[in-house]
C-alpha cells in the first residue's frame, strides 16, 4: 500500500503542475514548494516546535495552542507548515508568534527525511484532520513527540474503513490526540488508539481572543449608521442566488454587508448583477447612503460582525460551511444552509436555539423574524456556550508539562 501511496502523491503533484499553467492558486502551490529547505536558517540554540495546518482555518484552530506554548516556552522556535496557499498568504493577518511559516514539502520519503533532518523538531502538532504519513514517520524516528490538536474524526473517514490499514498506521505514530468531541475519541478507541483526551475545539479560545481585541472600523461604522445590520459572511454564489428575493425586501429595513468567499472581480460583478441594485465597495467607499456594502478585501469580516445584528454564513448549501463560531462570539443569531453534518458546532448551535438552518429565501425570512424576537436570549445562550467551551488550549499545554 505504501508503494501506491507514493505513486498517488507523485501523481497528485503532476496534476497540480499541469493545472498550475492556468490556475493561479495551483501555481502558488507549485512555486511555493520549489524553495529549498536549506534556505531556511534555524538558530542552533533554539528548540524547534512544528505545527502543521492544512490551511488558514486550521491555523486559526491551532493558534491558541501555539500562543500558549510560546508563552510557556519563550525560547522555542515556532515552525508552521501549510498545505494550501491561503495559509501562507493570510496567516500574517493574525496576531501570532510564529517564527517561520512555509509550505509543507510533498509527502515523499526523500523530501520528508530532508525536512526532518534540517529542522529537527522536538515536538510536532498536527491540527484537526490532515495527516502526512512520511513526515510523521520521519519525525517519529527522529525522536519527536507527536500530538493531534483539535482532532476531529467521522465514521466516513478512511481510517475507519476496511481498506484503511495503511492510513491507520499514520494515526498510530501519534503520542496523544486532543480531540474535539466524544465521537472522535470513540472512533479512535474503536481502532485501538486509546491515548485520547477530549479537550474541545480550540477555536472557541481563538474567537474569544479575537472579540476582545476588536477595533473600530470607521468605514463600516459610517455605512451602518443607526440601522440594524445583516451580514452575509463568506457567501458563495449559490447562497447569494437563493437569498436574493429575501434580501431585496430586507434591504428596506436593514443595512446589508456581503463578504463573499470569492472576492475576484468576476464574482463581485456577479453579485452586482444578481442583486440588480446599487451597492458600495469597501475598497472604494464614498458613503453615498447605499443599502449594501461589499467587502471586496480580506480581513474585515471579523470587524463587521462587531456591528452586526444577524449573520448568514455561507457554505451550508455545498457542505462546506464556513466559520460560525466567529459571529457566535459576538452573540448574534446565525443562519446557514442545510448541509452542515460535518460541523459539530452547527448542531450544537441548533440544539441551543442560537442558530437556524434554512432551505430557501422564504424560510430565511421566517427565521429572521423569529430570531429578532429572541435576540436577548440568543445573546445570553451564546455567551454561556463560549464560556463552557473555552480553555482547550490551556488544557492541552498543561497536559504536556
Amino acid at each position: 500500500m505504501r508503494i501506491f501511496y507514493g505513486f498517488g502523491i507523485r501523481f497528485f503533484y503532476a496534476v497540480m503542475w499541469l493545472v498550475s499553467w492556468f490556475h493561479p492558486k495551483a501555481k502558488k502551490w507549485i512555486l511555493g514548494r520549489r524553495v529549498s529547505i536549506d534556505s531556511y536558517n534555524i538558530p542552533k540554540e533554539k528548540e524547534v516546535v512544528w505545527f502543521h495546518c492544512a490551511s488558514l482555518g486550521e491555523f486559526d484552530q491551532g493558534l491558541p495552542v501555539m500562543n500558549a506554548y510560546k508563552e510557556a516556552h519563550s525560547d522555542s522556535f515556532l515552525l508552521v507548515t501549510f498545505f494550501s496557499p491561503s495559509g501562507i498568504e493570510f496567516y500574517n493577518k493574525r496576531d501570532h508568534q510564529v517564527d517561520l511559516a512555509m509550505y509543507l514539502p510533498l509527502d515523499t520519503k526523500v523530501k520528508a527525511e530532508k525536512f526532518i533532518a534540517h529542522f529537527n523538531p522536538r515536538m510536532v502538532f498536527f491540527v484537526k484532520y490532515e495527516f502526512w504519513y512520511n513526515h510523521l514517520k520521519c519525525a517519529r524516528r527522529n525522536g519527536a513527540k507527536i500530538y493531534g490538536v483539535s482532532s476531529l474524526f467521522r465514521p466516513s473517514h478512511r481510517f475507519f474503513k476496511w481498506y484503511g490499514g495503511f492510513f491507520r498506521k499514520a494515526l498510530r505514530l501519534f503520542d496523544h490526540f486532543y480531540a474535539q468531541d466524544i465521537r472522535s475519541k470513540d472512533l479512535l478507541n474503536s481502532i485501538g488508539i486509546n491515548q485520547v483526551t477530549v479537550t474541545g475545539d480550540t477555536r472557541y479560545d481563538r474567537m474569544i481572543a479575537v472579540k476582545d481585541q476588536i477595533q473600530e472600523n470607521e468605514i463600516i461604522r459610517s455605512f451602518v449608521e443607526a440601522k440594524p445590520v445583516l451580514i452575509l459572511g463568506s457567501s458563495w454564489i449559490i447562497d447569494e442566488e437563493i437569498l436574493v428575493p429575501a434580501l431585496s425586501e430586507m434591504r428596506k429595513k436593514y443595512k446589508l454587508i456581503i463578504a463573499p468567499h470569492d472576492i475576484s472581480e468576476k464574482h463581485i460583478e456577479q453579485i452586482s448583477a444578481e442583486f440588480d441594485f446599487d451597492l458600495e465597495r469597501y475598497t472604494n467607499f464614498q458613503n453615498l447612503g447605499k443599502d449594501i456594502l461589499i467587502l471586496d478585501t480580506i480581513g474585515q469580516l471579523t470587524n463587521a460582525y462587531h456591528y452586526a445584528d444577524l449573520a448568514y454564513i455561507g457554505g451550508g448549501f455545498t457542505g462546506k460551511l464556513h466559520n460560525i463560531l466567529e459571529p457566535g462570539a459576538f452573540g448574534i443569531p446565525i443562519f446557514f444552509g442545510p448541509k452542515y453534518a460535518r460541523f459539530p458546532e452547527a448542531q450544537l448551535f441548533l440544539d441551543h436555539g442560537v442558530a437556524y438552518t434554512i432551505e430557501d429565501s422564504f424560510s430565511f425570512e421566517k427565521a429572521v423574524e423569529d430570531a429578532l424576537g429572541k435576540r436577548a436570549q440568543i445573546n445570553e445562550k451564546l455567551a454561556e456556550i463560549f464560556a463552557r467551551n473555552q480553555g482547550a488550549a490551556k488544557k492541552i499545554i498543561s497536559s504536556l508539562s
